[in-house]
Formats: C-alpha cells, structure tokens, sequence
C-alpha cells in the first residue's frame, strides 16, 4: 500500500506490517483514505483527529446548502381582484425570499370547457411577477387544472422599476387628472375677479 506520512510526506509504497510499525512507532493509526486506488492509499495519522476533521467539514457543507421550498397558490377564474392582489403579494414574497412558486388554476365543472377566463387571469399574473420570476416549467392536469412552476429571477436581471398591478391605470389616471388640472388652470388664470387663483388637485 501507498503510505502517507503524518505530515503529508509522501513514504512511498510498503508492506502493510511495515506501515503498521511506523504508525505504531509515531503513537498513532493507520487508516486508509483511498481504498479503490492502486495501491490503496493509507495516511498515518489521529484517527479521532481525522473523525473530527471529516465531520467538520461535513458541517461545514451543510451550512452551505441553500434549501428551496416549493409555495402553491391557488387561483380561479373568477377571483376577485382583493384576493388576486393578496396572492400576487404572496407570491412576491415568496420569490424574493428565493422559493419556487406553484401556481395552480383549478377549473371546476363547465369552467373547464371555458378556460379562457382562468388563462387570462394566468397571463396577467406571469406578467406582474415578469421582474421576480421565471416560468421554470407549465402543464395540464386531468383538464381541470393548468400549473406553472415559478423561479425566482436573479437580481442581476430584474427590471429597475417594480411593476404591480393596477399600477399603470393609477399613472394613466394621475397624468390625464394633471392635463385637466392645467387646461382649467388656462381658463382660470383670470378669474371674475381677476385674481387667477388655482386650485391644483394632486
């Protein structure tokens, strides 16, 4: 067998009694450490020593484990927007925490030959989670149900502006309200009074 000292020093190939005696000689163990190699490959070494550094390292291992859990969020066709929005939270939650999402959308009866209402609602949530996720993976079950499993995106490829839902109407609102606000403001620059006061609604 191939013999390694106790400090790493290549011994060379010996009889197994005379690697016996040396590690015998030096106080401590034998133990073999390659034993498909050719020659098997023993170290002289602790052995206690060695059991500890094995599992030191193991521990070690462990620590760097990421552990992803998969989250399921059920959707219907017909859900209301209050409980779409605290799904759509959730979800986000869950992604930027690194989790895999589930998204279910379960059909039931004659939902199932009209799924066009569950697909709609289906597209517009894998559009507000297109800066947190990815679709890892989408498909049917037993026609009643359709799943997709989300990823959470890398950061480095997120968007800078955070999309959500209802976001775009609520701008859209605000520009047209300021476009209005400035036409009165035009009829208004010289009132009855002429004082031209304005009143800006923000």
């Amino acid at each position: 067998m191939r013999v390694i000292g106790e400090k790493g020093e290549q011994i060379g190939v010996l009889p197994i009694q005379q690697a016996l005696e040396r590690a015998e000689k030096a106080g401590l163990d034998l133990v073999e450490v390659a034993p498909s190699a050719n020659p098997p490959v023993c170290r002289i070494i602790d052995f206690g020593k060695y059991l500890y550094e094995v599992e030191k390292k193991e521990r070690s291992a462990r620590k760097k484990q990421v552990v992803v859990h998969v989250k399921e969020l059920r959707f219907r066709p017909k859900i209301g927007e209050h409980d779409y929005q605290t799904k759509l939270r959730s979800a986000i939650r869950f992604l930027e925490r690194g989790d895999r999402v589930k998204v279910t959308m379960m059909f039931r009866g004659r939902e199932a030959a009209h799924r066009e209402g569950g697909i709609r609602v289906l597209e517009r949530l894998l559009e507000d989670l297109n800066d947190y996720s990815e679709v890892e993976k989408n498909y049917t079950l037993d026609n009643q149900s359709i799943v997709n499993i989300l990823a959470p995106r890398k950061k480095s490829s997120r968007k800078t502006v955070t999309k959500s839902v209802g976001l775009d109407q609520k701008t859209n609102t605000n520009a047209s309200q300021e476009n209005a606000d400035e036409e009165n403001s035009s009829l208004n620059d010289v009132g009855a009074d002429g004082s031209g006061d304005e009143d800006v609604q923000e």
